[in-house]
């Protein structure tokens, strides 16, 4: 279920002005007539098949994105916390049919982000224009290290770099879904967390 909302108080400026490094008067401006929504969990915010056409803002809350195989089996590709951006890249740059889906784990208030609103706020603010470059470069960087771990690392060390991604998501998070992200099996993960505790890892 979506619920509208247009009223709701806003963190995005926040994470203009302290994460982006924006002064208050620019996230303001750049921040002004967004659209927002609130999702119950369990939601489909996009589906396979569709034209994503704006990216999320998690302010409130837990998104993540999955492909379905030939058989029906889940893939996780991302998890979005808080502060947070998630989308499909080649669906909104490219105007293509998704291929994934994006769903709400938990009750989560996000803010629309269109192709418009980067260009628009790029204007406004150069600083804003620079940090969505380092953004997108980022997020390159960190999908190529993905997929080094998939192709070559141990289900243990792949589970580390689980960690250190998304270090306040262990408990929020089903096991299966982490299993997922990871590409091993829940037994395997179940494994790799009793020989890190084993270790005196603590992994809650």
């Amino acid at each position: 279920m979506i619920k509208n909302s247009s009223d709701f108080s806003s963190d995005f400026n926040s994470y203009l002005i302290n994460t982006v490094g924006l002064p208050e008067v620019e996230a303001k401006e750049i921040s002004a007539g967004l659209h927002r929504e609130k999702y119950d969990k369990g939601s489909i915010l996009l589906r396979r098949g569709d034209v994503c056409k704006h990216s999320f803002f998690v302010e409130k809350g837990l998104l993540r994105s999955y492909m379905l195989d030939d058989s029906g089996k889940e893939h996780v590709i991302q998890f979005a916390p808080e502060n947070w951006f998630i989308v499909d890249r080649s669906s909104v740059y490219f105007n293509d049919p998704s291929e994934s889906y994006i769903e709400a784990i938990e009750d989560t208030e996000t803010v629309w982000i269109g192709e418009h609103f980067m260009c628009r706020a790029a204007e406004v603010s150069p600083a804003f224009g620079r940090y969505n470059d380092k953004l997108l470069h980022n997020h390159i960087r960190q999908m190529q290290k993905r997929i080094n771990l998939l192709l070559g690392a141990t289900a243990q060390k792949r589970y580390l770099s689980f960690i250190k991604m998304y270090p306040d998501l262990l408990l929020r998070v089903p096991q299966w879904m982490i299993a997922s992200y990871l590409g091993i099996t829940p037994e395997s993960l179940s494994r790799v967390r009793k020989e890190l505790a084993h270790n005196n890892f603590k992994t809650f």
